[in-house]
């Protein structure tokens, strides 16, 4: 008897492909993508308090907001920061990212490690790394994130979060 329900399902999917009753295109359909470069700037002269990783507020502007990570050689590393690449930048290998850290971000970082560590001395990050992420949505842009419909009207209907 388990044999003939399999072979009717069988039947029925067979049946519903001669008919055409399937989508026309299956591919899944994946967001819009959005990049953001991180930078690191990493602990010098001065011993680091922490001995797990701290993880701050997450950053509305994005990220997970600048924490604390130790390497296996005991170095502490601060980052990343959100820095958002241009909208149609598509994560190809041949756009130009200037991947050096620049030091005049420092100060955000400064005041983003003193609201858990408030006793980082002036002058003891230096950069130190740099990468790209993908985000699924941009918070510079309006109506970057996912949409249930194809309302393109300019209002806020049908965008789920």
């Amino acid at each position: 008897q388990e044999q003939l329900l399999q072979q009717q399902q069988q039947n029925d999917a067979n049946d519903n492909l001669k008919n055409n009753n399937h989508p026309k295109d299956t591919r899944m359909q994946l967001p819009k993508q959005y990049y953001a470069k991180g930078n690191y700037f990493k602990l010098e002269n001065q011993k680091s308090p922490f001995t797990r990783l701290i993880y701050p507020l997450p950053d509305p502007k994005g990220g997970l907001g600048v924490h604390a990570t130790m390497d296996l050689s005991g170095s502490t590393r601060f980052g990343p920061d959100v820095q958002w690449l241009p909208p149609d930048f598509d994560g190809s290998e041949d756009e130009n990212i200037d991947w050096n850290v620049d030091a005049e971000r420092s100060k955000l970082f400064y005041d983003a490690i003193r609201e858990y560590w408030p006793g980082l001395e002036d002058g003891n990050l230096v950069p130190d790394y740099s990468g790209v992420r993908p985000k699924l949505w941009n918070p510079d842009l309006r109506n970057s994130c996912s949409k249930s419909d194809n309302n393109d009207d300019g209002d806020d209907e049908g965008v789920s979060n």
